[in-house]
């Protein structure tokens, strides 16, 4: 369907124009994951995905162009080609790079499910293990060889590190054996949807991974995502026929101990797969070794990698990814944008930073002006410039490198106000200092560290809350 060398073009001429962070302070509580930033509001899951990319457990330092776009398009498509097997939490997508899920319960597993010899199950085997996840293998099984039937090798779900293969029997324990059946069941049909899906577009669905949720009646949900490149492995099928054949007559010699020996003395009969691993293979190739730094990914590495993903999702959608959708010059704005247009973000957030919590009474005073005058703004954050600064500095550091929307940071600091210096130093955005001002002898000092400012620092001091939290308001709706 698509041209591949118009499409590398289009992908080297935005190279840098990608989405670091999809971080929104002001949607509600937020989790990072290795590719989307996710916020939990009080029903809905908000998640941006973003342009990251990782292998071996680590975030890369360059991003893929059109990535997360792709994803998501990915996930869409598959919520859509399943919902009549179970029912899915897909909401909206006000934006291609956010998709808004109900929010349900997590039941806590990985639910992965196998339809070949390949990937950890592969290595595993080689290595003489012949059990996975309570599972037994049979003998003379071989790399890359079709299972007799799909395998249900479900994981815990690791916040860091590798997930670890867990039994039906464990997962009973915790969900209850009616639960946890249905789980493996509805999982194992999932599977068998792609492998049909795949079958049309002359692909092989190798593996794939799946979520669930559910609600308050104990109903089970598909959330997160389905059937993408991050969380499935796809081939071609005519690669994949071909050298199988090869292998499999090589193998009868008895001259390799297993396949990736073959490999080895004959690279050439590596399957390629459709998914991040190519990412994974790039590095291996580069000389990456476990423990060692990661290397950097080239511009011609990007590029294929983007160009993959990308064309995976045209030849199993049948659709044609639209490079004039995303805009990817202007992502964040573009984002924001259209989270304003639906009504799900007011396009800036005022960022609380207390001294001390004994500032607290204070910041009340802060809330009550934020919230009478409906302007967004996170849970107050509190450290004491003088006693914590580098802690007050990641802290800014972090909101200034991963919001996507504008923010004001208000300051609130008794006694000597070194807070507001500080984090209006350090800064690229708008800083007001609201001290916790008395107009006596004994608060005189407050005030005089606040205003007198060494050049070079501009922040704004406004005693009065409800003044502080207009002044906010109004440098956002400037910007918004």
């Amino acid at each position: 369907m698509s041209n591949e060398k118009e499409y590398k073009e289009k992908i080297r001429a935005n190279l840098e124009m990608v989405l670091g962070s999809g971080f929104i302070p002001e949607i509600g509580e937020h989790k990072t994951g290795k590719v989307r930033d996710v916020h939990f509001s009080e029903d809905n899951i908000v998640m941006v995905a973003s342009d990251r990319v990782s292998c071996f457990d680590h975030v890369l330092s360059r991003c893929i162009p059109y990535k997360g776009v792709v994803l998501n398009l990915f996930n869409q498509w598959a919520m859509n080609n399943t919902a009549d097997i179970i029912p899915n939490v897909m909401a909206e997508s006000p934006d291609p790079s956010v998709i808004v899920q109900r929010k349900l319960k997590n039941v806590g597993f990985e639910c992965v499910v196998r339809g070949y010899v390949w990937g950890s199950l592969a290595g595993d085997y080689e290595k003489g293990k012949r059990e996975k996840s309570g599972v037994t293998l049979p003998q003379g099984l071989l790399r890359y060889e079709k299972l007799q039937e799909p395998m249900f090798t479900p994981a815990t779900k690791a916040e860091e590190g590798h997930d670890e293969d867990i039994s039906l029997e464990r997962m009973a324990e915790v969900l209850g054996r009616d639960m946890a059946e249905k789980v493996r069941d509805v999982s194992v049909q999932l599977y068998l949807r792609g492998v049909e899906l795949a079958e049309k577009a002359g692909m092989i669905f190798i593996d794939t991974k799946f979520e669930f949720g559910t609600d308050e009646e104990g109903n089970l949900y598909l959330i997160d995502e389905s059937l993408t490149p991050d969380s499935s492995r796809y081939c071609n099928r005519e690669e994949y026929d071909a050298k199988w054949s090869q292998i499999a007559e090589a193998m009868k010699s008895g001259k390799y101990a297993n396949v990736s020996e073959l490999l080895k003395a004959n690279p050439k009969l590596k399957i390629r797969e459709e998914s991040k691993q190519f990412v994974r293979d790039v590095l291996i190739e580069g000389g990456y070794e476990e423990g060692k730094p990661i290397p950097d990914l080239t511009d011609e590495q990007v590029i294929e990698t983007a160009w993959r993903y990308i064309n995976s999702y045209e030849r199993l959608s049948g659709n044609e990814f639209s490079f004039a959708a995303t805009e990817l010059p202007n992502a964040r704005q573009r984002i924001m944008n259209n989270l304003i247009k639906a009504g799900m973000a007011y396009g800036g957030c005022v960022v609380p930073i207390g001294a001390s919590k004994k500032d607290e009474e204070h910041w009340k005073k802060i809330a009550d002006a934020l919230r009478e005058n409906n302007v967004p703004y996170t849970a107050p954050f509190f450290g004491s410039a003088h006693k914590e600064t580098r802690r007050v500095l990641d802290f800014v550091e972090s909101m200034d490198r991963d919001s996507i929307e504008p923010l004001v940071y208000l300051t609130f600091a008794g006694r000597s106000n070194g807070l507001g210096p500080v984090v209006a130093g350090n800064t690229r955005y708008p800083v007001i200092a609201c001290p916790p001002f008395k107009d006596t002898a004994t608060y005189a000092v407050d005030i005089h560290s606040s205003l007198r400012m060494p050049s070079n620092l501009p922040l704004m001091t406004v005693v009065e809350p409800g003044n502080a939290v207009l002044a906010a308001k109004r440098i956002i709706d400037m910007v918004r």
